[in-house]
């Protein structure tokens, strides 16, 4: 038929597909709890994304059956909830799967081969300090790029007086 319209049948297909397999969704997300769709590393990412995709495969794709989809969710929220199962028990497993936050900048200073190993460049450390609030670095301590890709600011008035702590943090 055409761009704008198939058939009644297929808008059917979609409504129905699309409620049933939404209901199937929720109630699968909240068997499998809130880790599921966290976004603490890329890992959780991806998982996030693909869910999206099989239901949105699930939804337009006519050779795609219901069960099809339900099972794909299944496959996906169950593989996730064994990997982060494997990864509080194996710190190899962790070392592999996950990334460990990384400092770019400190004390006035951009950590450049922090920067150069996580492909961060100067622009979107000082996009992300303006997106803070910040005018500009002058009052930052330091920014640390999370495991999920955001970054986190420290100012120095929150590190003033003590020693900031960066224990753990690639550099």
């Amino acid at each position: 038929m055409g761009v704008f319209f198939n058939s009644w049948n297929d808008l059917g297909r979609v409504l129905v597909l699309g409620v049933m397999g939404y209901i199937a969704l929720v109630l699968l997300l909240r068997v499998s709890g809130n880790r599921t769709l966290s976004k603490l590393n890329a890992f959780d990412f991806v998982i996030t994304i693909a869910l999206g995709s099989s239901f949105g495969a699930l939804i337009l794709n006519k050779n795609v059956a219901l069960a099809d989809g339900i099972m794909a969710f299944t496959v996906l929220i169950g593989m996730q909830y064994v990997i982060t199962w494997l990864t509080i028990r194996s710190s190899t497993l962790k070392r592999v799967i996950r990334n460990e936050p990384s400092l770019v900048y400190y004390n006035g200073e951009y950590i450049k081969n922090s920067m150069k190993r996580s492909r961060v460049v100067e622009d979107e450390i000082e996009q992300s300090v303006r997106n803070q609030g910040y005018a500009n670095l002058e009052h930052v301590g330091a920014v640390i790029l999370e495991t999920d890709g955001s970054f986190s600011i420290i100012s120095q008035s929150e590190k003033e007086g003590k020693e900031l702590d960066i224990a753990g943090l690639k550099a």
